[in-house]
């Protein structure tokens, strides 16, 4: 499909290349099925500068997690996402030392498909203020652990957007990381799609952190190891698709199976000129209100079950 791909999604971008046939040097995948099928687990790792330039993402590591017929189940079908997302989570932090870690919610508290972060802050199991109360050992004996494991002790914020607080997030995180010194910084926050179908079905981790507002052309100050000074992981699930898009994915549908040729319907895309008065309008589903709690518990649950193994 003819011009630029708003997406959030690692996989995504590389499956632009997929469509073509056009492997990328730079770039490896491997993908793995579980759940009888039911949970796709895709790797997508940026090896090199080259994959960086091609995929417009940075290197290192983008794992996504798809489940969309688990999440259309029971309860224990939606916590098998939970456990997984922790897992993979596990295996992101496993060649880091943790014992402090800091979850910060982006998004709007008060738009819905916004609210994922601050949603998820409000369901964490957080210990930094126990362990200063009652001391080492606290946590071990409640959760009825070895004395001598590792306690993390894990804080959360939702920084709020700086429509709302005059300041970009990554500002107030680097006070708060001064201040608290983390091992890690843990940023969860809302993305965008290029499919309908992976709307709030989908997790995406990376071990590179994330620029706020990318995926709907609203940068901001980037969130990376650089920018806070400690290792940040991002976890994001979509939850809007650009309007541009899904109107040419159905019109390059439509043509294809007319029996136009490539070339003919990249000419006719990009000559509908109305197109470019939907550059700012983002769709999301009119069950989001629902669906966010879902992703948001599904989310939480994973950070406790990967630090705590709750």
């Amino acid at each position: 499909m003819e011009g630029e791909i708003r997406t959030d999604l690692a996989l995504e971008m590389q499956e632009r290349f997929t469509e073509d046939d056009v492997e990328v040097s730079g770039v490896a995948l491997t993908e793995d099925f579980c759940e009888d099928g039911k949970m796709r687990v895709t790797k997508v790792e940026i090896l090199d500068e080259h994959g960086a330039q091609v995929m417009k993402k940075p290197v290192g590591t983008y794992i996504t997690i798809e489940a969309a017929k688990l999440f259309s189940g029971e309860e224990k079908e939606r916590r098998k996402v939970s456990e997984e997302v922790g897992r993979q989570l596990g295996l992101l932090c496993a060649d880091k030392k943790i014992c402090q870690v800091l979850v910060t919610g982006l998004g709007n508290r008060e738009v819905t498909p916004d609210s994922l972060g601050p949603l998820v802050t409000d369901q964490l199991f957080v210990t930094r203020h126990l362990l200063r109360e009652y001391g080492e050992g606290f946590l071990n004996r409640q959760l009825e652990k070895e004395e001598d494991g590792t306690e993390v002790s894990l804080s959360a914020v939702a920084p709020g957007v700086m429509g709302q607080t005059g300041m970009e997030a990554v500002e107030i995180i680097q006070g708060l990381v001064k201040k608290i010194g983390p091992d890690l910084v843990l940023v969860v926050d809302a993305l965008a799609a290029r499919s309908v179908e992976r709307l709030n079905t989908t997790v995406q981790l990376t071990d590179t952190g994330i620029c706020p507002g990318a995926g709907i052309g609203n940068n901001r100050k980037s969130l990376n190891k650089e920018s806070i000074g400690c290792p940040v992981i991002a976890i994001g699930v979509p939850t809007v698709v650009d309007a541009v898009t899904i109107v040419r994915d159905s019109m390059e549908g439509l043509l294809q199976e007319q029996g136009f040729e490539k070339k003919e319907i990249g000419l006719f895309l990009r000559g509908v000129e109305d197109m470019r008065k939907m550059n700012t309008m983002f769709v999301t589903p009119k069950s989001i209100d629902e669906e966010i709690h879902q992703m948001s518990r599904t989310i939480s649950e994973a950070i406790n079950y990967c630090f705590f193994g709750i």
